[in-house]
């Protein structure tokens, strides 16, 4: 038996069952892409994106790393924010942690890892701005827990800085930056309630008016 055997009979079976539920669902689905929300999330394997939030193919628009990391210099992910705000029109982008993240443990040891090491700086320098506050958590569970939370509210602010977002703002799009958390060990979506969808919510020093403009 092929190595991808089960998976290819899985996919049959899965495609089946949405054709029952709904006949010409892939014919619309091949048509376009017009999903209302952006997912940026971990790369790991245990948060698969649509089945979380129960939506179909085409629902979401997704870019996944290790961690969730939005760097200003990641063009991989800015393409994707970009094409995402400036072509699909997303009203949605959710930034998506999950408790018990790998690569947020990573950034909190002193172990090497190898190339990873340098993407997860950026968590690695907010535990070390958080120490004092992640020290008034009981357990390492707990300190883990709450810099992913942190982390999450860090990425918001990345995403909201960039000049794609800004520039949608300026343009009078309808457009919000939101923070979620999943847990994997009880499959709950939450809300971190640190939604921006405006320039006004933003710090003066990020704030960047539009070009051309004194």
């Amino acid at each position: 038996m092929s190595d991808l055997q089960q998976l290819i009979d899985n996919n049959a079976r899965w495609a089946e069952r949405i054709k029952q539920r709904e006949p010409d669902f892939f014919e619309k689905l091949a048509k376009q892409q017009v999903p209302e929300y952006l997912w940026i999330g971990c790369s790991d394997a245990r948060v698969p994106a649509n089945e979380i939030v129960g939506m179909l193919p085409g629902d979401l628009f997704v870019h996944r790393n290790v961690a969730n990391v939005v760097l200003h210099t990641d063009l991989n992910c800015l393409s994707v924010i970009q094409y995402a705000v400036d072509v699909l029109k997303v009203r949605h982008i959710l930034v998506t942690g999950h408790y018990g993240c790998g690569g947020v443990r990573a950034a909190m040891r002193d172990t090497q890892y190898g190339l990873i090491d340098g993407w997860l700086r950026t968590i690695r320098d907010l535990y070390y701005d958080q120490r004092e506050h992640l020290a008034t958590f009981a357990t390492d569970e707990e300190r883990v827990d709450r810099l992913c939370e942190l982390n999450v509210i860090q990425q918001v602010a990345n995403v909201s800085h960039t000049t794609i977002v800004q520039n949608a703002w300026h343009r009078g799009q309808e457009l919000s930056v939101h923070g979620c958390i999943y847990g994997i060990k009880d499959g709950i979506w939450k809300n971190l309630n640190v939604t921006v969808s405006g320039m006004e919510q933003l710090p003066p020093q990020y704030r960047l008016r539009p070009i051309g403009q004194n």
